[in-house]
């Protein structure tokens, strides 16, 4: 998740005329690096200058925190940007691959993603080495897609803004997507709650009440309440997952009971809900931003690797636990497989081991729900200034801001009513926009820069379109594979 706002002043013409200013000076040196003049008074470097100066609120959007963060404050803040609702859901993933299968590609397609992921912070480090001083501020993800097409060679220059578009649609089609699984997520988890206490609803009728708490949260306006949110959360959720393996390690079958290979068919459900659990892409270079030696984020043994390596971990354990205790039944997040035994209900057998996951479900569903206005926040900070380009400016600009956010999240809302299937929906939407993220974007501009500066050599390039072909592969499969079993499940009447 990456947290930034967009400044007004940010208008696709003046972004348009950089792209068009630098070819006009080239290197001469003749080591094919011709990028051209690139001036501080571009609007594209003005724009996180421009941010910085409101860090203190003044807009109601302020995200600066002043505050330099150790190597573990960074190591804790990775591990919250990764480890969210996702990390339930890998049981289901495994069943679509199966038990041996499963944690191999686990870990094979985790090692691409810390890859693209260094990937990308190697580029902002040479796009910030062309610019020099003239670029006073350390761009996110969208401007430094930007800036490596800007600076690129010419024939891809003219793409630079559009380039940043694509990413910044990509980035609120991501966060909104994960808006509609909070809503499946909680409202699927309190109806099993609610039906153990004797309330059996509908699963849509559960959506409805959890829309207005989740409404009202997004009517906040200023990042900084939003972060003491985000540390309940964590807790809450770190606690659900210690107590979900506590349970899964009881009564454990053997494992020839499991598939060790799924059916092929099944891998792009699988890539899909991989890819959408490793979600931490474009929080890497705020981290490294605001970190006292950046540095130490992305060496060997830096806040990347390390933090990478414990995430994964946790995924092929919870991966691999869930599918072997749950096998087939395993539900699109194994919280929801964490029931009481029936002969339990009742009495005096009702002990703590079996009061246990509805307590899981309490804690893990009010961390999803004070997580979602943070998600919410990212796709507003990039839509809302266009929204107002386009049709402001209004007479009462809170006003209109707070119908809008209510707007969109209403949109999630409708969305998640329409597709209540857990499992299918998070594979959706890994396959469809994290997968660009996390496979796409970053072997692309990686090729642009290493070309611009004549450094691609047959090794970086056959790299580059291995991860490509994994990422456009698992994208249109895992969409095509996913659309195909929501529509199987609606045909079924699930």
């Amino acid at each position: 998740m990456e947290l930034h706002t967009k400044n007004a002043t940010d208008t696709p013409d003046r972004l348009s005329k950089i792209a068009r200013e630098i070819p006009l000076k080239d290197d001469s040196a003749g080591n094919g690096s011709s990028y051209g003049a690139f001036q501080s008074k571009d609007p594209i470097l003005q724009l996180d200058k421009d941010v910085e100066a409101r860090s203190g609120g003044d807009d109601g959007h302020g995200t600066g925190s002043g505050h330099s963060t150790s190597y573990f404050e960074t190591l804790m803040h990775h591990f919250k940007g990764n480890v969210g609702s996702g990390i339930f859901a890998l049981g289901d993933a495994f069943k679509n691959a199966g038990l041996v299968l499963a944690p191999p590609l686990t870990i094979f397609l985790g090692v691409i993603c810390i890859h693209a992921q260094h990937i990308l912070l190697n580029c902002n480090k040479e796009v910030r080495r062309r610019l020099g001083s003239s670029l006073e501020t350390n761009p996110g993800y969208a401007a430094t897609v930007e800036l490596c097409f800007a600076t690129g060679p010419l024939a891809l220059r003219k793409y630079s803004v559009f380039m940043r578009k694509l990413v910044n649609l990509f980035l609120c089609v991501t966060q909104l997507g994960f808006c509609c699984v909070y809503f499946v997520f909680i409202s699927s988890n309190m109806q099993q709650v609610m039906k153990v206490w004797g309330v059996d609803l509908d699963v849509h009728v559960h959506m409805v009440i959890a829309l207005i708490p989740i409404l009202m949260s997004t009517w906040i306006r200023n990042l900084k309440f939003l972060v003491p949110l985000s540390s309940v959360a964590n807790a809450l959720i770190i606690s659900g997952y210690i107590a979900s393996i506590y349970i899964m390690c009881h009564d454990l079958p053997p494992v020839s009971e499991r598939r060790y290979i799924a059916d092929w068919s099944k891998l792009p459900l699988f890539f899909g809900t991989v890819i959408y659990s490793f979600e931490g892409i474009t929080l890497v270079l705020p981290l490294k931003n605001e970190m006292k030696k950046p540095k130490n984020f992305d060496r060997p043994l830096g806040v990347l690797n390390v933090g990478m390596v414990i995430v994964g971990g946790m995924f092929v354990t919870i991966g691999f636990l869930a599918y072997l205790k749950y096998g087939d039944e395993i539900a699109g997040s194994v919280t929801l497989n964490l029931e009481p035994k029936e002969d339990m209900l009742q009495g005096e057998g009702y002990t703590f081991y079996n009061s246990l996951p509805q307590c899981i479900k309490l804690a893990i569903s009010l961390s999803i729900l004070l997580t979602y206005a943070l998600q919410f926040y990212v796709p507003v900070a990039i839509m809302w200034p266009e929204f107002v380009r386009q049709f402001g400016p209004f007479n009462y600009p809170v006003v209109g801001e707070v119908l809008f956010r209510t707007i969109l999240c209403i949109i999630t809302f409708i969305l998640a009513e329409a597709i209540p299937q857990l499992g299918l929906f998070i594979s959706l939407v890994g396959a469809v926009s994290s997968t660009a993220l996390a496979l796409i974007f970053p072997p692309i501009i990686s090729i642009v820069i290493c070309w611009q500066n004549a450094k691609l050599n047959k090794i970086t390039f056959i790299k580059d379109i291995f991860i490509l072909t994994i990422g456009f592969l698992g994208c249109f499969t895992g969409t095509y594979v996913s659309v195909t079993e929501i529509v199987q499940a609606f045909s079924e009447g699930k």
